[in-house]
């Protein structure tokens, strides 16, 4: 094993560490947790924002921590919308995805990607790569763009780089597939039973295409999938997260984690456990979204387990440097929080909410991830 003093493990540990805060504001208790872990990244969540100004200094002072985190959202369009006016209410992308017209979806993305790179957001957990092929699906649904594999990878690669040129990262889910499920991993642990060739046929396509266009981080299901492990979910699965996207399909970009707490995981697995079950799989960003005090426990888990030579110190290493390594992207033409409402993209939204009808929307919590 490398040798590694404390302090600098638990600065590698926190690296990996992606954790939701509970209020509007930094409260004493809750920076010291943030400064202490040293986390990697802040998500945001409705409980999190307020007006545009509050907002905006709020991303400034989490950038402004001591170990700079990412600053991300779920921020996809329909009913996983964490932020509202003056920021842009788009459709769900199901709506996108029926207009057939991959430059609409970059647009789209574009736009989100600016007002989000407006108020210090740096990551965005879209788009959506699923491919809504089960009709009884609870947490997809018109998340995606389309029922047709060709027709996600094509708009989710347009929509990823619309993002990325308007200044926020792009991240595609869940890998590798959520759209066959019948049970929302929210509240228990669904599996799809697709052969391989079904899988390569179906769930792949979207997250092939967007590897090949450089989308830098996806993130994992919890979702069980016999035909590729026939024991662990996707998130916790060495043979799906490095046999499968790193060695097969060549991801060289950030795995994240869904949100460790949901209950497709935390019904099963004690956090600590399921942390280091997770790096060990192959995930580089570990989503603890409710509680910090989940991910205080995550980290004196992987801690505990690097030590007792349980877990690798060259694979955490290797998922810190992956983070280190990743760069907020550059907008075209950035905004300002003054600038918000925009009317070019509210006319964009009026365009696409005049369309035909898209997929039915299905039921879902829409939570996390």
């Amino acid at each position: 094993m490398l040798r590694m003093d404390r302090q600098a493990l638990r600065r590698s540990i926190g690296r990996t560490l992606l954790v939701g805060i509970p209020a509007p504001e930094i409260d004493a208790p809750t920076r010291d947790i943030l400064t202490r872990l040293e986390v990697g990244g802040v998500i945001l969540f409705r409980r999190n924002v307020g007006e545009v100004k509050p907002l905006a200094a709020l991303t400034a002072e989490l950038r402004g921590l001591p170990s700079q985190p990412l600053v991300a959202i779920d921020h996809e369009g329909g009913r996983v919308l964490r932020v509202g006016a003056p920021f842009t209410t788009f459709p769900a992308m199901a709506t996108v995805g029926a207009t057939g017209d991959a430059e609409i979806a970059e647009q789209v993305g574009y736009a989100m990607g600016r007002e989000l790179a407006a108020v210090g957001i740096d990551l965005n957990f879209a788009p959506v790569l699923d491919v809504h092929s089960n009709p009884a699906n609870p947490v997809i649904g018109d998340r995606a763009f389309s029922d047709a594999p060709s027709v996600v990878a094509t708009m989710g690669v347009a929509f990823m780089r619309g993002l990325q040129a308007g200044g926020v990262l792009a991240c595609g889910k869940h890998f590798p597939g959520h759209g066959d499920t019948e049970v929302d991993s929210h509240l228990a642990l669904p599996t799809v039973r697709r052969d391989r060739s079904e899988l390569d046929r179906v769930e792949l396509p979207p997250f092939c295409a967007a590897i090949a266009a450089g989308i830098p981080l996806i993130m994992t299901a919890h979702v069980c999938y016999p035909a590729l492990d026939p024991q662990r979910p996707a998130t916790l699965s060495p043979p799906i997260l490095r046999a499968l996207l790193r060695e097969q399909l060549d991801f060289r970009g950030v795995v994240v984690s869904d949100d460790l707490e949901m209950r497709a995981i935390s019904g099963h697995h004690d956090i600590g456990v399921a942390a280091v079950a997770t790096i060990a799989a192959g995930v580089d960003l570990l989503s603890i979204c409710a509680d910090l005090r989940n991910a205080e426990r995550a980290a004196e888990a992987i801690e505990r387990a690097v030590i007792d030579k349980q877990l690798d110190l060259a694979v955490l290493e290797a998922a810190a440097d992956r983070l280190r390594a990743l760069k907020r992207p550059v907008a075209r033409d950035r905004l300002t929080p003054a600038d918000l409402p925009v009317a070019a993209h509210a006319a964009l939204n009026q365009r696409l909410r005049d369309a035909p009808p898209a997929l039915k929307k299905g039921g879902s919590r829409g939570i996390s991830g």
